[in-house]
């Protein structure tokens, strides 16, 4: 199973960072299947590649440390591909995922951790 993680630290309204996610995941072809607030899960939409190959995202917000000041994420996206290759499907879609939400303009970001 191939798995990518990173932590996010952002500077935006607690209200807002709900919605950015959900318009920054759906710009990169993720439908939203699951949300409560604090954690979000989306999947790939079906279509350009194998059923296996297909990616989920999970964003989990720490509402217990946010501020007005900065709310910090961590993302794990996974598939039930094999990472074989460095450049396989599942780390392609994290690397589109990860350069969507660093070139948001709607937040301003603080930090940036790549695991």
């Amino acid at each position: 199973m191939a798995r990518y993680t990173c932590f996010f630290t952002v500077a935006v309204p607690l209200n807002n960072l709900r919605q950015l996610l959900v318009q920054t995941l759906e710009d990169c072809d993720f439908d939203i299947i699951y949300d409560t607030g604090d954690y979000m899960m989306a999947r790939e939409v079906p279509g350009q590649v194998s059923f296996s190959k297909l990616v989920t995202v999970e964003v989990l917000i720490d509402k217990t440390t946010a501020t007005d000041e900065a709310i910090r994420m961590n993302l794990v996206m996974k598939n039930e591909e094999l990472p074989l290759q460095v450049d396989n499907h599942c780390h392609k879609m994290f690397d589109r995922v990860n350069q969507a939400i660093l070139e948001n303009r709607q937040w301003q970001m603080i930090e940036n951790v790549v695991g």
